[in-house]
């Protein structure tokens, strides 16, 4: 059995240095661009899956790399997904009142329908149109990569819906704050519309620190709301999202899928740190090791990607991820407007 071992971990180990290095240079261009712009508007974890896309199309990766990338891809990916449950606190979402929750929860769903059902519209498969569906909806990146292993999408449909949702994101950041002047939103409007509408946390506070401390607080807030729906969503689809691309039900998946171990740890760690049964000294490191581990992942799926095979269907798909954006935005402000929100 040893032997075997570490007959696996020889075969893991050119993929994954590769992946870290890929990860390392991307964490580097993320500290020029804040050290240049003051922010950074491509995130590591983007400019991972870029570099890694890059390498791959400009030259012939060596088939010793590939067990080591097929393991970033689908394992080092589903730790990050439990490690984000230590992130997430419902506790301090309760605070709010259960009317605005709900709304949020209620919005989220059917901003996941309409972005599914325009992905359809325009005829992408349908672990495509899901993968949009989840990223604009819930948390972009994050959401992509927790929905990737669970409904089965392969490397090409992550690297296309995770390179336009965050190009779109960079985009949505910069148009807020006109969008604030231009509509003369208050300072809890323009919190609530920007927890809605960005999708990561850090284009939160970009999109929403410029506005007012108050518009930052409550679009945090509001952000975390969508980053909790992320769960659920993510076992429903375990459950009811496992679809054939003709629209065909698979035969019944055997419960290990039905409810994967990352989606349990991730419920798990979600809990005990809502009930702060975590020891506070685990949770940056655990912040952190997430977030590594996702941007391997990432570098991974981009080093399994030929960019040239991804821009072939870019124009479909940058067109349902803009039309789906602007259906969240609607939705978005229809809660607004609902909870009379000033």
């Amino acid at each position: 059995m040893e032997p075997t071992m570490n007959n696996k971990m020889i075969q893991f180990m050119p993929g994954l240095v590769l992946s870290a290095a890929v990860t390392l240079a991307a964490w580097l261009l993320e500290l020029v661009e804040v050290g240049i712009f003051g922010r950074a508007w491509l995130e590591s974890l983007v400019l991972a899956i870029l570099l890694g896309s890059l390498i791959r199309t400009c030259m012939p990766v060596p088939e010793r790399f590939e067990p080591g990338i097929r393991f970033s891809a689908k394992i080092l990916l589903e730790v990050a997904v439990v490690l984000l449950g230590a992130s997430v606190s419902a506790a301090a979402i309760l605070e709010r009142g259960l009317p605005l929750l709900g709304g949020i929860a209620l919005s989220v769903v059917l901003a996941i329908g309409f972005s599914y059902a325009v992905g359809k519209l325009f005829r992408l498969p349908h672990r495509m149109a899901l993968l949009i569906a989840c990223g604009n909806s819930i948390c972009g990146n994050s959401a992509i990569a927790a929905v990737a292993p669970v409904i089965d999408a392969d490397g090409k449909d992550v690297a296309a819906a995770i390179a336009f949702t965050a190009v779109l994101g960079v985009v949505v950041v910069l148009l807020l704050p006109v969008l604030d002047h231009a509509f003369g939103m208050t300072t809890l409007q323009y919190g609530v519309f920007a927890g809605m509408t960005v999708y990561a946390v850090p284009q939160v506070l970009a999109a929403a620190a410029p506005v007012s401390q108050a518009s930052l607080q409550v679009g945090t807030v509001v952000k975390l709301v969508r980053v909790l729906m992320l769960g659920p969503v993510v076992l429903l689809l375990s459950l009811f999202g496992r679809q054939g691309e003709q629209g065909e039900q698979r035969r019944a998946p055997a419960l290990s899928h039905l409810v994967p171990w990352f989606i349990v740890g991730f419920l798990g760690l979600m809990a005990l740190r809502s009930f702060d049964l975590l020891p506070h000294a685990l949770l940056a490191p655990a912040h952190v090791g997430a977030g590594w581990l996702t941007s391997m992942s990432m570098a991974a799926l981009g080093l399994g990607v030929d960019a040239r095979s991804v821009l072939r269907a870019g124009g479909k798909v940058s067109l349902v991820v803009v039309v789906s954006l602007v259906g969240l935005g609607a939705i978005s402000w229809s809660l607004i407007a609902l909870l009379a929100i000033r």
